[in-house]
């Protein structure tokens, strides 16, 4: 038995698994919530944000699954020398994993703006100045595109993945 690559398996699977669930949790369930319910929504984010670990946990798990499937590739294309990567399978994963990229970036984007509005909202007392408004404003128009391209990358990317053993080009 393999060990290095069952352990490998196992970090890209159980990180994935973290990641993307909770990526997905955020961006079809708990942002919607956070913008319907006002006040307590902005009280349920800032202990969300800063009391729990759920930050470093995501982006731990997508930076885990990232190194670790990067591995698995290399090992499974005797480190990016073998016709393997124009099979079926080699350009399955090739393709989840460029998916995945743009997930981990939209991701780290998301993040950053998440950081901007929580920021904002800690300044802003009452109506927000035309300056907090305008930053505000920018960052709501770049979560507009972000949050969609993250989602469905880290969608297509699982489906890549979860099928690219079956594939056949």
């Amino acid at each position: 038995m393999n060990y290095l690559t069952l352990t490998l398996r196992l970090i890209h699977i159980i990180g994935g698994v973290i990641w993307v669930g909770g990526a997905l949790s955020m961006n079809f369930f708990i942002a919607p919530t956070l913008r319907a319910t006002g006040d307590a929504g902005k009280q349920f984010a800032g202990h969300l944000m800063t009391k729990t670990r759920i930050t470093a946990i995501l982006t731990g798990s997508a930076y885990s699954t990232v190194i670790a499937g990067f591995w698995l590739y290399g090992i499974d294309s005797q480190w990016f020398t073998s016709p393997w990567q124009s099979s079926g399978p080699g350009m399955g994963f090739g393709i989840g994993a460029a998916f995945a990229l743009i997930g981990l970036v939209t991701g780290i984007m998301n993040g950053n703006n998440n950081r901007k509005l929580g920021q904002l909202g800690a300044q802003i007392q009452g109506k927000p100045t035309p300056e907090q408004a305008a930053a505000l404003g920018a960052v709501q128009k770049q979560q507009g595109w972000v949050v969609p391209v993250n989602t469905y990358s880290l969608i297509l990317a699982v489906i890549m993945m979860a099928t690219a053993r079956y594939l056949v080009f």
